[in-house]
């Protein structure tokens, strides 16, 4: 009795996965595509086979604009959650909304953040050329100058390599197939990782 009382006091406990929030619009919620081919369980799927213990949780909503995530930020990312990606502000620009919208939404998020001491990666996303080069300029902005003032990484665009291919997107032309997500995953995987690390995560490989 007395032995396996001190054994169990003297093995550590299991360490638990690390908790990766996926916060954003319908690109992270996986719109049009099964659960399983969304960006939350494929990135999750992607860096256990890399040997990191993660859980990757799913806090995309389709529709939501910079604004939206913003006002369900404090139920959508748990306070306890180790690392949290943030991709929004597509949904702003399609809408053609002022790019000081997204810039003050994404500022406040980044606030509440690192008030948490939460590891960030920001997600940029780009405008539509037909916008125009002046909205071009201002919107594409955000995210390098929002990195740079909050010192956390950027991975400078969700949909590199993505956007704009025809085999890699849903009939409508802007959000992935299964395939463009694989592609979104593998791109942004190394970003990823560096935050994993930094945030104490150790890879079993």
């Amino acid at each position: 009795m007395a032995l396996a009382l001190f054994t169990m006091l003297s093995t550590p406990a299991l360490a638990a996965p690390v908790r990766v929030v996926a916060f954003g619009d319908s690109l992270m919620a996986g719109l049009g595509l099964p659960r399983a081919d969304g960006f939350a369980p494929r990135l999750e799927a992607a860096l256990k086979a890399r040997g990191y213990d993660v859980t990757v949780i799913n806090a995309g909503v389709s529709g939501d604009t910079s604004g939206a995530g913003l006002a369900r930020f404090d139920w959508s990312v748990p306070k306890d959650a180790d690392v949290v990606i943030v991709e929004l502000g597509a949904n702003d620009m399609l809408r053609g909304l002022d790019p000081a919208i997204p810039r003050k939404n994404l500022t406040e998020i980044l606030t509440r953040l690192k008030a948490r001491n939460q590891h960030v990666l920001l997600a940029g996303m780009r405008a539509a050329p037909n916008l125009g080069a002046d909205y071009q300029r201002a919107f594409d902005s955000i995210y390098p100058d929002l990195a740079a003032q909050f010192g956390v990484p950027l991975y400078p665009f969700f949909l590199q390599g993505v956007a704009g291919d025809r085999a890699l997107n849903q009939k409508d032309g802007i959000h992935p197939t299964a395939e463009g997500v694989d592609r979104i995953v593998a791109g942004i995987l190394p970003a990823v990782e560096q935050v994993l690390r930094a945030a104490g995560a150790k890879s079993a490989q």
